[in-house]
């Protein structure tokens, strides 16, 4: 009787922690993947259409206006560069490290803004345009958790190739 209830729970246990199977993660990456790319070449192209009004929204940053004449050409490179390392396979792990890099940035730069600045700025242009600050600093973290998982379960699928 002591076998079967060990065995039993040796039994939940590997299920418990065997939330998803590997083809849920490998889907859930991908989805992440292409949610990053869709992310990194919208918001990068929106700055390069409209790239006098991203290089003024800059400038009245209280945190950047001291690199107003190097941020608007740095940050659609990076994102460009970012969308197209997670479209690789070979680097699709840079990649995401790279997207929770900027993320975290943006985010970090977000909470500052909306509590120490005396002056808040404008927002980011297109789609993002119609959020406040608040929804902005929540979209944002949203999208450094689901980094976070895409880099988690990346690296498990990494791990097991080498294996």
């Amino acid at each position: 009787m002591t076998k079967i209830i060990k065995m039993e729970t040796t039994m939940n246990n590997q299920r418990s922690r065997v939330l998803f199977s590997d083809k849920t993660k490998q889907i859930i990456v991908e989805v992440i993947c292409y949610l990053f790319v869709l992310l990194w070449i919208y918001a990068a192209t929106n700055k390069i259409l409209d790239f006098e009004k991203f290089k003024v929204q800059i400038g009245q940053s209280p945190i950047l206006t001291d690199y107003a004449l190097i941020v608007p050409y740095l940050i659609p490179s990076i994102e460009i560069i970012i969308a197209v390392l997670v479209l690789i396979k070979r680097t699709l792990l840079i990649g995401l490290y790279a997207s929770f890099g900027l993320m975290l940035m943006f985010t970090i730069y977000i909470f500052i803004i909306l509590n120490f600045a005396e002056k808040i700025p404008c927002s980011c242009g297109g789609i993002l345009e119609k959020m406040g600050w608040t929804e902005h600093l929540i979209f944002n973290i949203g999208f450094v958790v689901l980094s976070l998982i895409a880099i988690i379960f990346q690296t498990q699928f990494n791990e097991k190739k080498a294996k």
